[in-house]
Formats: C-alpha cells, structure tokens, sequence
C-alpha cells in the first residue's frame, strides 16, 4: 500500500511551474506571431515623432551663431 503525501512547498512548486510555463508559452508565442506578421508585411509601421527628448535638430542649427 502506498501512501502519497503532498505538502504545501510541492504544491506551491507546481503551481509556480505551472505559471511560469503559461508565462513562457504566452510570451514565445507573442513574439513568433509579431515575427510571423512583420514578415508578412501585415505590421504597419508608425512615425515616431518623439525621437528623443532633446530640442530638434532643426531649431538647435537656428539658435547657432554663425
């Protein structure tokens, strides 16, 4: 006869398994499908206007003595 015994730090080491697989699942698979669609062309790329938090180019080269 045997008998099983699960105490509580095997029950939280399986449950924390359990997550991080889901975890590592949902995240792999995120980033194949976004590889997956920017290969396809079915991603569209936005214009950052916000490049840096510098001033522009453009009004640093006004404000230049020359």
């Amino acid at each position: 006869m045997y008998f099983l015994y699960f105490d509580p730090g095997l029950g939280a080491m399986i449950a924390q398994a359990v997550i991080a697989a889901a975890a590592g699942v949902l995240l792999f698979s995120k980033n194949v499908m976004y590889k997956l669609k920017s290969f396809f062309g079915l991603i569209k790329e936005e214009d950052d206007s916000f490049d840096s938090i510098d001033i522009d180019e453009q009004e640093a080269e006004k404000d230049e003595p020359k």
